[in-house]
C-alpha cells in the first residue's frame, strides 16, 4: 500500500508536505507510509477515499482504477498557506483569557505570555498549549499549537486539523480535532488521533469559536 500511496501523490502532482497537510499530519510521518515504514491509519485512508475519490479497493489490492471520480483539488489550491520568513507568534494562556471565546474576541488587546519565532511558517494567529491526550502521539498534553482563526464555519477544509471552543451545556470545552463530514445535517465529525477517543458528531451551532492548527512544537521535560 505504501507505493500506492506514493503513486496518488505523484497523480495529484502534489508534493510531500502538500498531501500531509491534507491528510493532517506531518511530511516526515507521510515519508514513512510511504517507504513502508509506517501503516497508513484508517482516518488517513478515509480522507484520501472520501474527500479525493480514491478507489477503496484500488488502495487496498492495487485493482481497478485509482480514482472513483476525478479529485476535486479546488478548495485545496485556493489555501492561502505562503510562509513567511519570519514573524512573531503570540502565545497566549486559555487560564488567563477566561477561554477561547474571549481570546478571539478580543486578542489585539490581550497581553501574551511570550512570541514565538519560527522561520518560514504560514501566517499565524496566535498559539496556546493544549491539554488532554485526545491527539495523542502526534500531540501530548502540554505541547504548543500554532492557528489561524476562521470567521466563516463554511470555511472548513474537511480532514484538516482545527483548534475548537465547542458549548457543553452553557460551558466551553477546548479541544484540538480533525473536522470531518457528518451523515447528519447541521452537524461535523470531530475525530481523534488516539484511537481510545471515539469519533463524535457535534452540532455546528455548538462550535462557538474555531481556528486552523497550522503548525504544533513538542516540549519535551528533561528530569
Amino acid at each position: 500500500m505504501n507505493e500506492r500511496v506514493k503513486s496518488i501523490r505523484k497523480q495529484l502532482g502534489m508534493t510531500q508536505e502538500q498531501l500531509a497537510q491534507r491528510l493532517g499530519i506531518g511530511k516526515a510521518a507521510l515519508s514513512m507510509i510511504e517507504t513502508g515504514k509506517a501503516k497508513l491509519s484508517a482516518r488517513n485512508r478515509n480522507i484520501l477515499v472520501q474527500d479525493l475519490n480514491v478507489n477503496p479497493e484500488w488502495l487496498e489490492t492495487g485493482r481497478g482504477a485509482m480514482f472513483n471520480a476525478e479529485p476535486d483539488l479546488t478548495a485545496y489550491m485556493h489555501r492561502t498557506d505562503n510562509s513567511l520568513p519570519m514573524q512573531s507568534v503570540p502565545l497566549y494562556s486559555i487560564e488567563g483569557t477566561a477561554g477561547l471565546v474571549p481570546l478571539f474576541a478580543d486578542q489585539a488587546h490581550t497581553k501574551p505570555l511570550n512570541f514565538i519565532h519560527i522561520p518560514n511558517l504560514p501566517k499565524c494567529d496566535g498559539a496556546i498549549y493544549i491539554v488532554g491526550d485526545s491527539m495523542y502521539p502526534l500531540l501530548k498534553s502540554g505541547d504548543i499549537v500554532l492557528y489561524k482563526q476562521l470567521h466563516d464555519i463554511n470555511d472548513i477544509f474537511w480532514g484538516d486539523m482545527y483548534l475548537l471552543s465547542i458549548d457543553i451545556d452553557g460551558e466551553e470545552y477546548v479541544t484540538v480535532k480533525y473536522i470531518q463530514k457528518s451523515e447528519r445535517e447541521g452537524y461535523v465529525k470531530l475525530v481523534s488521533q488516539n484511537p481510545h477517543h471515539a469519533d463524535k458528531d457535534v452540532a455546528l451551532d455548538r462550535i462557538r469559536a474555531i481556528a486552523l492548527v497550522k503548525a504544533s512544537i513538542r516540549m519535551n521535560s528533561i528530569r
